[in-house]
């Protein structure tokens, strides 16, 4: 199955969060590596896989409605 790799300026332009967001906030603490983005053969550049992406945004979106938000970015299981 071929994933759809894009750069974070271009995610940033399907999920309409700006690109320093993405790489600053998104990547590594809901987006995890070898899941949801990738560095190819081990450099600097980060290529985020849109599937994974798109999969957790629709996963979060329905675990939001079942938990209580609390200071710090933490859940109440409510």
């Amino acid at each position: 199955m071929a994933s759809t790799l894009l750069s974070a300026k271009e995610l940033a332009q399907r999920i309409k969060f700006n690109p320093n967001y993405i790489n600053s906030t998104l990547r590594d603490s809901v987006f995890v590596e070898g899941i949801h983005y990738i560095r190819p053969f081990n450099g600097r550049k980060i290529l985020y896989i849109w599937e994974a992406v798109e999969e957790e945004m629709y996963r979060s979106a329905n675990r939001n409605q079942a938990y209580i938000p609390m200071a710090g970015g933490k859940v109440c299981n409510g």
